[in-house]
């Protein structure tokens, strides 16, 4: 088989420096990062403590690196790795140089890392579809699909790879099922400003996927609407947004109509003492009186802001 003109430039300009497999000690300054590395590298607690694991073992793994055409090397597994070695000091990093094309790369990228703990929600979904991006290519497979209600790239691929599916290969290495990678798939649909929020914890991952069928100026509205109404939808509220908007039918006032409904707590109650509300109320008032002059009060209030919202 031919080897790829990319793999053969690579290795033409590094092959005197250092042997393919080995571990070499390579200057911090001639790493750089993978092309849209999907796994953000932070200087939190965990990574004071890798970089204070350096200082006084040194780099314990080596990372995987691949040479790059401009001179210097990629790194395919090992960001944190580089950051720890340069808060600790270092000037160099221990790492074996890999020659592979760049969809191998994609994937020895993605099934070193996502084994981590406490990886995003966006930073899986990412990693993910980079990885059935770059098995669709190696299949020999267009990365698009045309199917309507599935991801773009997370319909099968043919027996290309001893008689295994894409969505059997993409869950190999990975701590996840195939059904729920590609659930973190469909996040990458997501609104940068939605898919922070579900990093963040504010929306579910379930009412999440479903959000992701909305064209990106629904997002838009549902955001206006998060905003509006200080909430965030359920996966109810979040099926039937999917479902207006499959109709057509999903426009600000049915968004809003939607976001403004009561939803059901669980095991959540207001209380408020009398000793509070005594000041409000004449001393003949008695409780029940009490309670019904304040939903009287609510309700007007909420005609009034329902009224001020449509104008």
């Amino acid at each position: 088989m031919e080897e790829p003109k990319s793999t053969a430039k690579r290795r033409a300009k590094t092959s005197v420096r250092v042997q393919e497999g080995k571990i070499t000690l390579l200057p911090l300054s001639e790493l750089h990062d993978f092309p849209n590395h999907p796994f953000k590298v932070r200087d939190d607690e965990a990574m004071q403590e890798t970089a204070e694991s350096i200082r006084q073992y040194g780099v314990l793994v080596p990372a995987i690196v691949r040479p790059r055409e401009d001179g210097g090397y990629e790194i395919v597994a090992g960001h944190r790795r580089k950051h720890g070695s340069e808060l600790a000091g270092l000037q160099n990093l221990p790492c074996i140089v890999r020659e592979v094309d760049d969809d191998t790369a994609t994937i020895l990228m993605v099934d070193s890392n996502i084994q981590r703990e406490n990886i995003l929600p966006s930073e899986r979904a990412q990693a993910y579809k980079m990885k059935l991006e770059a098995i669709r290519r190696k299949a020999g497979r267009p990365a698009k699909t045309e199917e309507k209600d599935v991801p773009d790239n997370s319909v099968q691929v043919g027996q290309n790879f001893d008689g295994k599916t894409s969505r059997e290969l993409l869950a190999e290495n990975s701590p996840d099922s195939s059904t729920q990678i590609q659930r973190y798939i469909r996040l990458t649909e997501l609104t940068p400003e939605l898919q922070q929020m579900v990093d963040e914890k504010k929306i579910g991952m379930t009412p999440a996927v479903e959000i992701s069928y909305l064209k990106p100026e629904e997002q838009q509205m549902l955001l206006t609407a998060i905003d509006s109404e200080q909430a965030t939808p359920s996966l109810s509220q979040a099926q039937r947004m999917k479902k207006l908007s499959r109709d057509g039918k999903l426009n600000d006032d049915t968004m809003l109509d939607i976001m403004m409904e009561q939803k059901k707590p669980e095991g959540y109650n207001v209380v408020l003492s009398a000793d509070k509300l005594r000041k409000y109320f004449p001393r003949s008032y008695t409780p029940q009186k009490m309670e019904e002059t304040i939903l009287k009060l609510l309700d007007a209030w909420l005609r009034k802001r329902q009224r001020d919202q449509s104008r």
